[in-house]
């Protein structure tokens, strides 16, 4: 059996993560699925499932400008940079996870904001298991354009087949009332929307690795139910894809570009 390297320790969860507000929520719970937690922990004990690592697709869509490279960058290198050029086409990161003691992986799909992209970006919708609509949090009017990032995202994916997260960005540049208004704004929209609500600041990092984390648990845990049900541990994770290391070596080898929001 060939084992998979240690994860990084900050990509270590051990506990469930919790939502942001518990008005816009996925799932109200404090712990794991018992069925995911028992199968996650009897893996680990027979140190099966190292040996091929699991990954759910989640794509970023959002207008021109929101933040969606910034919100990537920040969690995927820790950086941030107020200059960014715009994103063309796509891009992707992957980052690899320890959860619950099992290995998992999250493809995560940076797509453009622009208009002239979106026929390109729009094939890059498919097979998804986490839709994230962006907005930034000083514009209003990128929050009234989620409806429709989320409707197109949708139409290239089966239904209930995706969970969905509502993140508005740049929250440092408004004050503490202003960010009140406007997270209260977008909560209405998101509980619409079946979204999970998020407030995050790239630039200070403020909430971005929770949110990640919360992201790479609730695909995990669905993943390993999905798993559960045809009784098949190594099954494909909806129209995601199980990956060897081999596989994975080669995608994270591809030309890194700079990109933007």
């Amino acid at each position: 059996m060939h084992f998979s390297p240690p994860v990084s320790r900050d990509r270590i969860i051990s506990t469930f993560p919790k939502c942001y507000n518990p008005q816009a929520c996925l799932q109200m719970k404090d712990d794991w699925n018992t069925k995911a937690k028992m199968a996650c922990q009897d893996r680990a004990a027979h140190q099966e499932g190292f040996d091929r690592l699991k990954m759910s697709k989640a794509v970023v869509v959002g207008d021109l400008n929101v933040g969606k490279t910034c919100l990537i960058n920040r969690f995927c290198k820790d950086v941030f940079e107020r200059d960014y050029k715009a994103t063309i086409g796509v891009d992707f990161e992957i980052e690899r996870f320890e959860i619950s003691g099992l290995p998992f992986s999250l493809q995560i799909w940076d797509t453009a904001g622009q208009e002239k992209f979106k026929c390109i970006a729009s094939a890059y919708y498919r097979g998804a298991q986490v839709i994230i609509t962006v907005f930034d949090m000083a514009d209003i009017k990128s929050l009234e354009h989620t409806q429709q990032w989320l409707k197109e995202a949708l139409q290239e994916n089966e239904p209930d087949s995706c969970f969905v997260f509502m993140v508005g960005t740049k929250r440092d540049l408004l004050s503490a009332e202003e960010c009140q208004r406007t997270e209260s704004d977008a909560i209405k929209i998101a509980a619409e929307m079946n979204a999970e609500f998020w407030s995050v600041s790239s630039k200070t990092g403020e909430n971005i690795q929770e949110f990640f984390f919360r992201v790479a648990a609730l695909a995990c845990e669905d993943a390993i139910l999905k798993d559960l049900e045809t009784e098949i541990s190594t099954t494909q994770i909806g129209d995601g894809n199980i990956l060897d290391d081999k596989a994975l070596e080669d995608a994270q080898e591809k030309p890194k570009k700079k990109s933007c929001c």
